[in-house]
């Protein structure tokens, strides 16, 4: 039983590895788009966005995802950062 779960735990850890190769690979062919008020998105599936956990203040955050044909897009936006504290 234990063999089973190592093998499983190893299967899960290369398939995580291979989809964020995948994303890397991705994002990187993708022309960014910046996103400005009002424009329409065709959001199917979202693929990967940054992590503004630890940045302070108002900074560029990226999206990138899949619209409902198929076709991979990367998105700038801005977001305020979620690691300012009241220190």
């Amino acid at each position: 039983m234990k063999a089973f779960a190592l093998l499983a735990l190893a299967g899960m850890s290369s398939l995580a590895f291979a989809s964020e190769s995948l994303e890397t690979a991705v994002a990187q062919g993708t022309e960014t788009e910046k996103y400005h008020y009002g424009m329409k998105l065709d959001v199917a599936k979202v693929i990967s966005r940054s992590d503004t956990s630890t940045a302070c203040g108002v900074v560029p955050a990226y999206m990138t995802y899949e619209d409902h044909q198929g076709r991979v897009h990367r998105l700038e936006y801005m977001v305020f950062g979620e690691g300012c504290s009241n220190g």
